[in-house]
């Protein structure tokens, strides 16, 4: 009563409450230090195999140096872009050549990680027919590689429906013609954020049935209006919107054998177990694009090595 009458109820009543929040406060900074504590040692860790990595880098950087001042310089005799009429005659060359029982080695070079390892079984069938120059096929892999064992043959194709690495010795070169020239009835899409089209190969080797969707995607943000987070969110959703329409079409398709090209960034988001996917540059009108990324599609390169 007597602290009711000289007004000190009310300032104990305050004192308790300032206490109590004093206490949370204690409380949440303690779990902050905590997290604090926790980051630092976090950052230690990530800046000590940060660290590692630059003296790994380092190290196989110096091997390398020293591998390329002993290794020869290696460059292709020669390079051209094959299609149509030339490519089936470069084809009808190798197909000509006929060796000893095992003679001609064929053998698909994988471009992954772990491609040219001891464990790679045409490791050791590039060393026995090219030599020091086996490295040339390494460069330009994944590809095709035909030589003999008379050195007179030795080039690097890259097909377009590539099969899984193999190595085969033979009294000819194996050259599939499925592996060069996409087969009727095989479906190609060409996939960008905004533009989509598909089409189907005729028996002429031409695209038929062509069937396009573009969606107005915001390519860029404006100053001003939406900030760069909600410009970044609202994008991410038109994106989103239109491979969904993509896939529909292709749902609705629903072909056999596909063939997946366009932009690497969206490319994953289609691939349906495609037979092939490829990263294109192609501009323009939908179908005009399609064209334009199969034609590069099916352009095949060959290296002299």
């Amino acid at each position: 009563m007597l602290d009711r009458l000289l007004g000190r109820a009310g300032l104990k009543a305050r004192i308790e409450e300032l206490e109590e929040e004093k206490r949370h406060l204690e409380r949440r900074l303690d779990a902050e230090s905590d997290r604090r504590a926790d980051a630092v040692t976090d950052r230690q860790a990530a800046e000590e195999r940060v660290n590692r990595l630059e003296d790994r880098i380092a190290e196989l950087e110096d091997r390398v140096a020293e591998e390329s001042a002993d290794a020869p310089d290696l460059t292709p005799r020669g390079t051209e872009s094959l299609r149509d009429d030339r490519l089936d005659e470069v084809l009808a060359r190798l197909r000509s050549v006929e060796t000893g029982p095992e003679g001609a080695l064929t053998t698909m070079v994988g471009g992954d990680e772990g491609s040219g390892s001891r464990d790679d079984p045409t490791t050791e069938a590039l060393t026995d027919a090219l030599g020091d120059r086996a490295a040339l096929a390494r460069r330009v892999a994944p590809c095709l590689v035909c030589a003999d064992d008379a050195g007179l043959v030795s080039v690097a194709l890259d097909p377009p429906l590539a099969p899984a690495p193999f190595v085969e010795w033979g009294a000819g070169f194996r050259l599939d013609g499925d592996w060069f020239r996409p087969p009727e009835g095989l479906t190609v899409a060409l996939v960008r954020s905004d533009l989509f089209a598909v089409g189907i190969v005729d028996e002429g080797g031409e695209l038929r049935d062509v069937e396009t969707v573009e969606t107005d995607v915001q390519a860029t943000h404006s100053k001003g209006g939406f900030s760069q987070s909600r410009f970044e969110r609202r994008r991410d959703e038109q994106v989103a919107a239109h491979l969904d329409d993509c896939r529909a079409v292709l749902d609705r398709r629903d072909p056999d054998r596909l063939v997946l090209l366009g932009e690497r960034t969206v490319l994953d988001e289609l691939d349906r177990g495609a037979v092939a996917v490829a990263p294109v540059d192609a501009t323009g009108d939908p179908e005009a694009a399609l064209g334009d990324a199969y034609r590069s599609f099916s352009t095949v390169e060959l290296t002299l090595l």
